[in-house]
């Protein structure tokens, strides 16, 4: 007979489940002001990093909003609409790890075109504002996960398509995790580094200045690929 395997979730998993099913209840409201990071990570006898992590994946889901100088708020869904668990949108299995990526290569190499045909000045220079990040973060993990994420946010802002932007944002809080997972495997990887990483990234930028539509689509299609030669590897070694 056959087991499945049992992982151990992370500290921010938990965490964030836990906000999370405080809102689907009804325990927090739409409008409520949650504590502080500080007074969350007393709460919840955590890291305050932990939680940080935890909110950030809860407002990639659309679950909360944070408002400069005023905290986080829970946004206006009704608790019945939350039906699903917050597990579900951190994915680390084979199976749903490559689905969300066939997904990302559908959906970005669409709007990197999108982004070469459409972009403006301020578009490029939020995107060269996050690849400047990207090549400074020097081993901060956090730095470097919100770097990426802003680069791709400003290429699907750069495409000038609001539906598409939206859809993006739908899948967003799938693609965050997805991407901290592949940046934390690609800085432990033999066979690739952060260097990497950043060169793929500019070779996408590059493409978009440059407005040429078909080097975006393929550069960002290598760079998915990729990723997901990493992630194949991961799940080789680990046996998940």
């Amino acid at each position: 007979m056959e087991y499945k395997r049992i992982k151990p979730k992370k500290i921010y998993e938990e965490v964030a489940e836990t906000l999370h099913e405080m809102i689907r209840t009804g325990q927090l409201k739409p409008g409520d002001r949650l504590d502080s990071v500080q007074q969350l990570s007393e709460n919840f006898q955590v890291g305050r990093s932990a939680i940080r992590e935890a909110l950030s994946a809860l407002k990639a889901m659309g679950l909360v909003e944070m408002k400069q100088g005023e905290g986080t708020f829970v946004k206006g869904f009704e608790a019945k609409q939350i039906t699903f668990p917050l597990s579900t949108a951190i994915l680390m299995n084979k199976e749903d790890v490559a689905h969300l990526l066939e997904v990302r290569k559908i959906i970005e190499t669409g709007a990197a075109i999108a982004a070469a045909r459409n972009r403006d000045a301020s578009d490029l220079q939020a995107m060269s504002q996050a690849l400047k990040e990207m090549k400074q973060v020097k081993g901060d993990e956090e730095l470097g996960e919100k770097a990426d994420y802003t680069f791709h946010q400003a290429l699907s802002a750069a495409s000038q398509n609001p539906l598409l932007s939206k859809l993006l944002e739908h899948v967003s809080g799938l693609m965050v995790e997805t991407m901290k997972e592949t940046r934390r495997l690609w800085l432990f990887s033999k066979q690739t580094s952060i260097e990497k990483l950043y060169e793929e990234h500019l070779a996408i930028y590059n493409a978009i200045e440059e407005q040429n539509e078909e080097k975006a689509r393929q550069a960002m299609l290598l760079h998915l690929e990729n990723v997901e030669e990493i992630l194949r590897k991961y799940f080789e070694e680990t046996g998940s």
